[in-house]
């Protein structure tokens, strides 16, 4: 199954590419993430947790990147996971192309291929299921980047001014883990989206 999303990182292109390519720097942002090792440049091991209402999923697998492409600023990224209950498992092929956004930034476009086996299939039984957890988690990471880039930056001015009266005790904490998707956020996304999908369709 074939999902694309998009988002916006307040950054230039070059470095929105070294921000995104820094898996120990963004794996907090990424919701329900934890990066569990670094095997090499390219190879990363990690767990991602998905709660949907009483059915907690958790997927232990690894991830590497297939293909870096600085000059078209492209990447390919390749993972798999089993869930550490024995219900099943995921694999996926995510791709990353970066381009500078109207206004400033830089726009990322997600192509993501992924497949569930096992019995935890049932639990994302249909394009719009899948759909919707993929742009929720999406949405969650963007939201959550972006408050880091935000605190950074905040810190960064501090240091700079350090008569304007700032420093650490006064800046606000740097934002926690980007949290698992909940059941009741997600539910509520789903049956949004599907009232859309079907007033589309009529």
């Amino acid at each position: 199954m074939d999902i694309k999303n998009s988002f916006t990182v307040p950054l230039p292109v070059d470095e929105a590419w070294k921000l995104l390519l820094d898996i120990r720097t963004i794996a907090p942002c990424m919701p329900g993430a934890e990066l569990l090792e670094v095997i090499d440049d390219r190879t990363f091991k990690g767990k991602v947790s998905v709660r949907l209402g009483p059915v907690a999923l958790s997927f232990v697998g690894t991830a590497r990147f297939e293909e870096i492409d600085a000059v078209a600023h492209r990447a390919r990224l390749k993972g798999q996971g089993t869930d550490s209950k024995g219900r099943g498992g995921v694999t996926g092929v995510v791709t990353l192309a970066l381009s500078p956004a109207v206004g400033g930034g830089t726009n990322v476009n997600v192509n993501t291929s992924v497949n569930l086996s096992g019995a935890v299939a049932q639990y994302g039984r249909g394009a719009g299921m899948i759909q919707d957890v993929a742009t929720e988690i999406i949405g969650q990471f963007a939201a959550s980047l972006n408050a880091m880039l935000q605190h950074e930056n905040a810190v960064a001015v501090a240091a700079r001014n350090p008569a304007a009266g700032a420093s650490a005790a006064t800046l606000p904490p740097p934002p926690p883990p980007a949290a698992p998707i909940s059941g009741f956020t997600l539910m509520a996304r789903i049956l949004w989206n599907s009232i859309r999908r079907f007033f589309g369709r009529s």
